[in-house]
């Protein structure tokens, strides 16, 4: 009776603390497969005989033909039909680093062989992007000319000119988070396909020195990339992300030395930031960083590590409203709001670096000092759920921003292949603005619904247009579901120990 007791009062001050779905239950095993099935959507190129989702057909089968390489495949970022790298590479990266977090979680969901296919048509496209040593093929079509038409993949007319950045043209930021996410792919395949594994590593290694050697802004090589994925953050922490990746897949000092050599000068242990997106890394490798401390072989390293982990703990600390200066704002419904232009990619990588560092002070028995408090891991990892919950229904609209997950989603995703009629349906072909008449410009649902997608989300104020023009919230990225991946997989059986007070 006494800790039934306890667990109730601790209970309540944890409601009161945090904002989370009481009288809601979701189901995770079904969020984790959806969101898997929409990569699918996504991808570029030759579909393969097993492909689910139907509505989409083969596209953009001559990719690099003009440039005389083989860029067919791929993925396309979001509702366009561009193939931006950065975007694609820390898609791949996220996606890998939720299968090794939670691998066992998604194989338990019955999902694995799915998460390695999605992981897999990505890296097969960057081995084939990566056509030299010091040569990485970074963009395949237009985003100024891609806008001006709404399409079908199928039925693409712009023009699909391929950028590449080298020695010459420098891109260490595409360059290094290109080479982050063959590394930790390398991670994922070691087993189940060690050739692939080494082949994604040789290829990590070279893309990592050639960022390194040739230092300088991707988007400054490729200006068409300018207003679509411009590197505001520079490339420092892609470079100090890709050597951490490369240090996890190979236990190669050399890569940790760099990490540590590079600290200050490269902003690892000076940054102290509130996002972590496709273009801003540093809490991320600032907490990768951090978690080293615990082996018993880093404790050497002890004065530089400890100061990466400050940094990380600021972030996760601003998350949860616990600095004394800078936190995330929150909406009134309690999510995390960074800006007004597709927020749910933030809520969704704060969730998954939440989520792994309560795991990790679990482990190590150990909690979170915030400047305004201390926190259990519970607590930690409860927060991230409440964001998840938030994205799967738990907010003043009722509204999954899951599409195609519950009750109530939006049915008018900004996206050109959902909203007109499918390929295997109507294989008439539909012209540049003749696509704006019958998909963009109709009031009527999309007829092909988007599995999977998180779209960009409710404003501030927890308010969401469902408008295919709204594109700032109904547009949905590939980066979006892909950092949640993990996170649904660690909550597919609903055993939060510990927050449940019945």
């Amino acid at each position: 009776m006494e800790n039934k007791n306890f667990l109730l009062c601790y209970c309540f001050s944890f409601l009161l603390i945090f904002p989370t779905s009481r009288s809601q239950s979701f189901n995770y095993t079904e969020a984790l497969s959806k969101s898997l099935l929409y990569f699918e959507a996504q991808r570029s190129g030759r579909l393969p005989y097993n492909q689910r989702v139907t509505w989409r057909h083969h596209s953009a089968l001559i990719d690099g033909l003009e440039q005389g390489v083989d860029l067919v495949g791929g993925y396309y970022d979001a509702g366009d039909n561009v193939k931006f790298g950065l975007p694609m590479a820390f898609t791949v990266t996220m996606l890998s680093w939720g299968v090794i977090q939670y691998g066992k979680e998604i194989s338990e969901a019955g999902e694995y062989h799915h998460a390695l296919e999605a992981i897999k048509w990505g890296t097969d496209y960057f081995i084939k992007a990566h056509t030299q040593q010091n040569v990485l093929w970074v963009q395949v079509g237009d985003g100024y000319t891609d806008h001006y038409c709404w399409q079908r993949p199928e039925d693409m007319t712009t023009s699909r000119q391929a950028y590449k950045v080298d020695k010459n043209n420098p891109g260490s930021d595409v360059a290094g988070e290109t080479a982050a996410a063959m590394a930790a792919a390398s991670i994922v395949f070691k087993k189940t396909n060690p050739h692939y594994s080494q082949l994604l590593l040789h290829h990590a290694k070279q893309l990592f020195e050639f960022g390194d050697k040739y230092r300088g802004k991707y988007d400054e090589s490729v200006k068409t990339v300018k207003g679509y994925y411009t590197s505001v953050s520079g490339y420092m922490d892609e470079l100090l992300w890709a050597a951490l990746w490369l240090y996890k897949a190979t236990d190669n000092e050399v890569y940790l030395m760099y990490v540590l050599d590079n600290a200050l000068g490269f902003g690892g242990i000076t940054w102290a930031i509130s996002e972590f997106s496709w273009d801003v890394k540093f809490p991320a490798l600032q907490l990768i960083a951090s978690m080293l401390f615990t082996e018993e072989r880093h404790r050497k390293h002890e004065h530089i590590l400890q100061q990466y982990r400050s940094k990380a703990e600021f972030y996760l600390c601003s998350c949860l409203n616990k600095n004394n200066v800078t936190n995330v704002e929150r909406t009134p419904g309690g999510l995390l709001y960074i800006r007004q232009w597709n927020n749910l990619q933030y809520a969704s990588t704060a969730a998954f670096l939440l989520t792994v560092y309560s795991d990790y002070l679990q482990a190590s028995n150990q909690r979170l000092k915030c400047d305004r408090g201390t926190l259990d891991p519970q607590e930690i990892f409860g927060f991230a759920k409440s964001q998840v919950d938030y994205i799967l229904g738990a907010n003043p609209m009722n509204m999954s921003y899951l599409v195609g997950y519950g009750s109530k989603y939006p049915q008018k995703v900004h996206h050109r292949g959902a909203s007109i009629a499918s390929y295997k349906e109507y294989k008439g072909f539909v012209g540049c603005t003749q696509g704006y008449d019958i998909g963009y410009n109709s009031q009527d649902p999309n007829p092909n619904v988007l599995v999977g997608a998180i779209v960009g989300g409710p404003d501030k104020n927890d308010e969401f247009r469902d408008e295919r023009g709204n594109y700032v919230q109904t547009e949905a990225c590939t980066y979006n579901t892909a950092c949640l991946v993990g996170v649904f997989a660690k909550l597919h059986k609903g055993n939060l120990v510990g927050f449940s007070c019945s």
